[in-house]
C-alpha cells in the first residue's frame, strides 16, 4: 500500500539532473514536471540523447537527481528508496539482465527472492507467471538457448515477479517478429487492463499506439508536450495520405487538378520508380471515402496506373514535433 492513498502513481516536479565533465556541462533532465495516474499507461517519446533514459534511471533509483522531486506512489526516490523499489519494476531488456546459465524458473524464483517474495508465494507465483508469458513449455531449459523474443518475455516476467504497482518499460518489442511482438503488447495491455501503470518509452510507435492513452515529448531534457493519443497523432495535420502512380510525364497534371479538390492540404511529386512511373503523394486534411470520387472525376483522361490510401500515423506526428531529428 502506498502510504498516501490519493497519490499519483508518479510524480515529477521541478526534476533536474546536471551531468559535468570537465567544463561541459550537459543538462539531462531540465525542470521537468508531470504526473502519471494509478492504471494509466503513458508513453514517453523523443529522440536519443532526449533524456528518456536519464528520466527511468532517477525514477528507477538507479540516479539521483540534481534537484527537484520524483515519487513513486507518494514514496520519494531519493528519500525513501527501499519503498520506491519495493512498488516498482523497471524492464530494459535485451540481452543483459538474466542469467543465462540457469533456466527461467531459476531465473524467476531468484529475482523473486530479491524482491523480497517468500519461498511460499513464489512457489505458487512463479509458475502462473510463465504460463502467462508463454514460457511455461520451456520453463526448466536455460536460457542461454532462449530466442530474443523469449527473453523478451522472461524479462517481462522477472519484472512482474514482485508483483510492482508502476511498470518501467524501455523498447519491450525491439528486435522482436510480429508475432512475438503482438503477443508482449497483448500481454502488457492486460497489464494496464488490469490496474498497473504503465511508463513506456519506446521508438516503435506501433507499441504507443497499441497501448498508451497519453503521450509525454522530452526534446534536450525538457517536456516540450503532454498530449493525448489522439491529439498527439492530430498533430500531422491530416488525417490520410493518398497516392497515386501515375504514368510518365503526367505528375504535373495531377498535383494541379488535385489542388482544385477541396480538402487536399498538400500535393507532392515523389519521383518517379524504375519503370519510368511517377508518384504524387496528397495530404487530405478529412478523410471520406467520398473523396475518391472526386478525385476520379478531377483526373479524367490522366493516366492513373494505382491508388493507395493510408492513414496518417504517429510517426508523421512524431517527426513534426521532432522537426526529423534523428532517433
Amino acid at each position: 500500500m502506498s502510504n498516501v492513498a490519493t497519490s499519483p502513481a508518479i510524480e515529477l516536479c521541478g526534476l533536474t539532473r546536471i551531468f559535468a565533465a570537465g567544463s561541459d556541462v550537459v543538462r539531462a533532465l531540465d525542470d521537468v514536471t508531470f504526473s502519471v495516474a494509478p492504471g494509466e499507461c503513458v508513453a514517453l517519446l523523443g529522440v536519443n540523447g532526449a533524456g528518456k533514459t536519464t528520466l527511468t534511471k532517477v525514477l528507477s533509483t538507479l540516479l539521483l537527481p540534481t534537484s527537484g522531486k520524483a515519487r513513486i506512489a507518494g514514496f520519494d526516490v531519493v528519500e525513501q528508496p527501499r519503498e520506491v523499489r519495493a512498488r516498482l519494476a523497471a524492464v530494459f531488456g535485451g540481452e543483459r539482465g538474466l542469467y543465462s546459465m540457469l533456466t527461467a524458473r531459476e531465473n524467476l524464483e531468484y529475482f523473486g527472492m530479491l524482491a523480497g517474495v517468500g519461498r511460499r508465494d513464489l512457489r505458487l507465483r512463479v509458475p502462473e507467471l510463465l504460463a502467462e508469458v508463454g514460457l511455461d513449455d520451456a520453463a526448466d531449459r536455460r536460457v542461454e538457448g532462449y530466442s530474443k523474443g523469449m527473453k523478451q518475455r522472461l524479462h517481462i516476467a522477472a519484472g512482474l515477479v514482485g508483483d510492482p504497482e508502476v511498470l518501467l518499460l524501455d523498447e519491450p518489442t525491439v528486435g522482436l517478429d510480429p508475432t512475438e511482438a503482438d503477443r508482449l503488447r497483448g500481454k502488457i495491455a492486460q497489464l494496464v487492463d488490469g490496474g498497473m501503470t504503465v511508463l513506456l518509452t519506446s521508438h516503435y510507435l506501433l507499441d504507443v499506439g497499441r497501448l498508451a492513452a497519453r503521450v509525454l515529448l522530452i526534446d534536450h531534457g525538457r517536456l516540450t508536450h503532454d498530449m493525448s493519443l489522439r491529439a498527439f497523432a492530430a498533430v500531422a495535420g491530416y488525417e490520410a495520405a493518398v497516392i497515386v502512380s501515375v504514368g510518365e510525364g503526367a505528375a504535373d497534371v495531377v498535383v494541379r487538378r488535385a489542388r482544385e479538390v477541396g480538402g487536399i492540404v498538400v500535393a507532392k511529386i515523389d519521383g518517379t520508380d524504375g519503370d519510368g512511373n511517377d508518384h504524387v503523394t496528397l495530404l487530405v486534411e478529412r478523410w471520406q471515402p467520398e473523396l475518391l470520387v472526386v478525385l476520379g472525376q478531377a483526373l479524367t483522361a490522366v493516366p492513373v496506373l494505382d491508388i493507395q490510401v493510408r492513414a496518417a500515423g504517429l510517426e508523421e506526428a512524431f517527426a513534426v514535433l521532432t522537426k526529423g531529428q534523428s532517433v
